[in-house]
């Protein structure tokens, strides 16, 4: 069953409800007041199941919107998710303000499709019905609305003339309706939030993408607290599931009524991100003033509205009819993302201006210029997939795009994102994505500073990854995947924790050979009463910090072994102790500090540092004052 969400639009008392409840046989108007009053003040809901022409079963949801210019603002919150619209138009009134506001809104929204109805016309005579066709025909010509192409019906809620025309009609239209996307990403822009005795909180969208289950988890946005689905009903009926293109209602645990609020919006967990600033493309109305740089609005799209300051690129005031790239500032956080219509009101006296596309909704925060701005953004508005998310991978650098952010820089699951990678010819690095020249790069840059590395450090084998990476300011998946690639290439060579250009290595002025030579041999003669490494430093003809360099490359080849912070041995004065130690096993299978002094010769500042390491060495294990000799 393909399911449709018909939206209406027009000015107040124009018979808008009426005709809604004719068709479908429910009072859109739910609130006490707008029942006493006569008017509708916020949005309504009603369906209807219709046979499609070619036998199918097409269920309608209908939005029913307020006509008064006081409530346009609730209106907006209905006609985001729409898929077509009814363009109600009373035949005793004609074309009014609200008429041509709400028209002007849904052009802004790209609704691709829909029909006009002229209502009440058992008000009027033939000849003024007729006058008045003429009227709505010339005003909506060029349209999406265009009578070349969409039916004008006139039809009287009161007597039931014209009705069947209506769903014959809507059926037609509504059958030509391109579905919406229910294997996507579920977003559901709330529109209702309220209790249900019995039931707790519940809240009520248009389903604009994906597929929400019962029991499934879901997220707020904005705030990213997390709620579970404990019932889904569909155009008023249970359900398992609801699926794009359907109103829907959930019954959520987790979560009070005063923790949500229309303008929110459910969306899978940890998928997306919320964003105060967004790049798109603005459309100004013929109609509106000049949009200057800096301009405060009233931003809505789908249910949520915020103040937004436009920063646009390129100029510094857009005129009324033209298009222009801008970026909005918002107030509040809004889960936006590429694609998302919007519509724009002036921000005193409060009136629609225009709207557009959001283009991108993650934009660097780096000065960018708007000739560079501009460029990006005529890549999304205009490229293949292919070429957006090149465009999107090549501006992050050497910085790659993490897949876990391709849901809000291009509303894709990761699985589609790896296959369009793979036909845009990127490369994937673990979970990042980055192009193959900033990969180039990446390369070029960690050959460069290894080499750097090696000139300034001649007596340092190797520079440690650690080091590396924090002087090159890769993320670890490009960095590992560079490292592992000029591996491959034997353009660097890759032990433990050390990278080094393959054939560079120490090397030592002849001074600095001499002081290796002294240093080992210091230590070597001295057997297990060793010297500080102080006094022998202090003897050497090269300077301190070179003579530490010479210390640190005899720990790193292991010809000196540092045990305590204090004391150093040369390697074979320990291969030569443990060797002692293990022989007494079969005679003495203890021993204790004095034993060990008589066994070696050594004091007790050396004696206890040097039975620790036996026993790090598992050579001994100490019990009590004892060592047991392993």
């Amino acid at each position: 069953m393909k399911s449709v969400i018909v939206g209406t639009a027009g000015h107040i008392d124009h018979g808008k409800t009426a005709l809604v409840k004719a068709l479908t046989g429910i009072d859109a108007d739910r609130l006490e007041e707008e029942k006493r009053r006569g008017i509708t003040i916020d949005i309504g809901f009603a369906h209807l199941e219709l046979p499609a022409p070619n036998g199918e079963t097409l269920r309608l949801g209908f939005v029913d919107v307020p006509g008064h210019e006081r409530f346009v603002r609730n209106m907006l919150a209905g006609v985001g998710g729409i898929d077509l619209v009814v363009l109600v138009i009373a035949a005793d009134e004609g074309i009014k303000p609200q008429t041509r506001e709400h028209f002007d809104i849904c052009r802004m929204l790209a609704v691709r499709r829909g029909m006009t109805v002229l209502t009440k016309s058992d008000a009027v005579d033939r000849d003024t019905l007729e006058v008045v066709r003429l009227e709505v025909e010339d005003f909506l010509r060029g349209s999406f609305l265009d009578p070349a192409n969409s039916p004008i019906v006139a039809a009287s809620s009161l007597t039931g003339a014209g009705l069947d025309e209506v769903r014959t009609a809507l059926a037609k239209i509504a059958s030509e309706a391109t579905a919406k996307d229910s294997t996507g990403l579920a977003r559901l822009p709330i529109d209702r939030v309220f209790t249900m005795k019995g039931f707790g909180t519940v809240v009520t969208g248009t389903l604009v993408s994906g597929t929400i289950r019962k029991e499934e988890e879901l997220e707020v946005f904005p705030g990213g607290k997390r709620v579970r689905v404990r019932g889904v009903q569909v155009h008023g009926s249970s359900s398992e599931q609801a699926t794009a293109g359907q109103r829907t209602a959930l019954n959520l645990a987790g979560v009070s009524t005063e923790d949500l609020a229309r303008g929110m919006t459910l969306a899978n967990i940890d998928t997306f991100h919320s964003t105060t600033r967004v790049d798109a493309l603005l459309s100004l109305l013929p109609t509106a003033k000049p949009l200057k740089e800096g301009a405060r609005v009233h931003f809505h799209a789908y249910t949520m509205e915020t103040i937004a300051e436009a920063r646009l690129y390129g100029t510094k005031q857009q005129k009324p009819g033209e298009e222009a790239f801008a970026q909005l500032r918002l107030a509040a956080p809004a889960l936006l993302l590429p694609g998302d219509r919007f519509i724009l009101r002036q921000f005193s006296p409060v009136v629609t201006i225009g709207g557009g596309i959001v283009l991108d909704a993650v934009p660097p925060i780096r000065k960018r210029s708007p000739e560079q701005a501009a460029a990006f953004l005529q890549i999304t508005r205009e490229g293949s997939p292919q070429e957006v998310l090149s465009a999107r991978v090549a501006r992050r650098g050497a910085a790659g795009l993490p897949l876990q952010d391709l849901p809000t820089e291009m509303n894709l699951r990761q699985n589609d994102a790896e296959k369009l990678a793979a036909q845009a010819g990127l490369l994937g690095c673990n979970q990042v994505l980055i192009s193959q020249n900033a990969f180039a790069e990446a390369k070029a840059d960690v050959v460069k500073t290894v080499t750097a590395f090696h000139d300034a450090n001649p007596l340092v084998s190797a520079i440690s990854k650690e080091e590396l990476r924090d002087r090159t300011n890769l993320g670890p998946d490009v960095f590992h995947a560079v490292l592992a690639k000029l591996a491959e290439e034997k353009k660097l060579e890759i032990a433990g924790e050390q990278a080094r250009i393959p054939g560079r290595g120490v090397v030592m002025k002849d001074e600095e050979s001499e002081s290796k030579k002294i240093i080992e041999q210091a230590f070597a003669s001295a057997g297990l009463k060793v010297p500080s490494l102080k006094e022998v430093l202090a003897g050497l003809k090269v300077d301190k910090l070179r003579a530490q360099k010479i210390v640190t490359l005899l720990l790193r080849d292991k010809v000196l072994l540092k045990i305590s912070e204090e004391l150093v041995f040369h390697q074979s004065a320990l291969t030569d102790l443990r060797q002692r130690v293990s022989a007494l096993k079969s005679t003495t299978p203890k021993i204790d500090v004095a034993r060990f002094k008589d066994l070696t010769g050594v004091s007790r500042k050396y004696a206890i540092p040097l039975l620790e390491y036996l026993d790090r060495e598992r050579v001994t294990r100490r019990v009590g004052d004892e060592r047991m000799i392993l």
